[in-house]
């Protein structure tokens, strides 16, 4: 006879997705159970003011929201975890999940909300300067560099589209490109170099941003630092990296497809998988938009579907 506790929905994953999957399935009374993951509440935990959330007119702490969306799940009594989802087996009906404390568990439906991890240069000041400066979402934050000066690391489209998006309300912006082309498509190179307001710093890599109390400039270096002239500091606002996302995805690709970049491919625009009761939500499925109100939104879809699939299975 099996010791694993048995949980008719599992959710992995606590950022907007995630909370809001559970806040649905709790009203649908799944009893769902939401494994945290590495980073209780998502990358929202990260930023510091959000004011896109339809809901929060004066704007809301990134930590806050999220605090808020959990209590809410909490109230209609969802069981929120902390700890990891290590290890999957969809082949076994109920699944089988592996915690991190080597603690096994079935479910009968489960929620994918992992979420995707933005990419950094991997300098201290990064971390030194979250949310003082430094962003990996020019959507979420670019109102609060209106006629400033912001720098976006990167070559390929995302960074084109963040350079072009942030131009539209900062004074100027400087494109850090660290080879002597564009990776961008055609359409989003002309738009770029047609921008008055953007200039594109080609051969240039970041070695550290600096200031107080958030960030004033950049430490750039120009050709590898042929001379010492190719070392200089750039004075910056802000700091953007757009060199793309990591959907954390790894622990379920034996069993569920993925893009090239390894995103959770889901069936006809609904969160479904090709294995039925397995449902991915949020930016770990998202390559696009990235947003809390689509993550949430997704998050809302695949409880829905959830719940319509273990009905069935009654």
């Amino acid at each position: 006879m099996s010791t694993r506790e048995h949980i008719r929905c599992v959710i992995i994953g606590s950022g907007p997705a995630g909370y809001t999957a559970a806040i649905y399935a709790s009203r649908a009374n799944l009893s769902p159970v939401v494994y945290c993951g590495m980073q209780t509440g998502g990358q929202l935990t990260q930023t510091t003011i959000v004011e896109n959330f339809p809901g929060y007119p004066e704007g809301v702490e990134g930590e806050q929201m999220m605090t808020d969306f959990r209590s809410q799940a909490e109230n209609f009594g969802a069981d929120i975890r902390d700890g990891e989802i290590v290890k999957v087996d969809f082949d076994q009906r109920p699944f089988v999940l592996t915690t991190d404390r080597n603690v096994e568990i079935e479910a009968d439906a489960v929620i994918v909300a992992t979420g995707a991890s933005a990419r950094y240069l991997g300098l201290a000041d990064e971390k030194k300067y979250s949310g003082q400066g430094v962003s990996a979402c020019a959507t979420c934050d670019g109102f609060f560099y209106r006629k400033k000066v912001v720098g976006v690391v990167g070559g390929g489209d995302t960074a084109c589209e963040e350079a072009l998006y942030l131009a539209s309300m900062a004074k100027q912006v400087y494109l850090i490109v660290r080879k002597p082309f564009l990776r961008a498509s055609e359409v989003m190179q002309r738009r770029v170099m047609n921008t008055e307001n953007i200039e594109v710093l080609f051969e240039h890599n970041t070695e550290g941003l600096y200031g107080e109390g958030g960030v004033e400039g950049a430490h750039l270096v120009k050709r590898l630092g042929e001379t010492d002239e190719s070392h200089y500091d750039l004075p910056l606002d802000g700091f953007f990296l757009a060199i793309g996302h990591t959907p954390n995805s790894k622990v379920f690709t034996k069993w569920l497809e993925t893009d090239e970049a390894g995103y959770i491919k889901t069936i006809d625009g609904t969160p479904r998988t090709k294995i039925e009761g397995v449902f991915a939500a949020g930016d770990v499925a998202d390559p696009h938009y990235r947003q809390a109100i689509t993550a949430a939104a997704s998050g809302c879809k695949a409880a829905i579907e959830a719940e319509r699939y273990l009905q069935c299975l009654a």
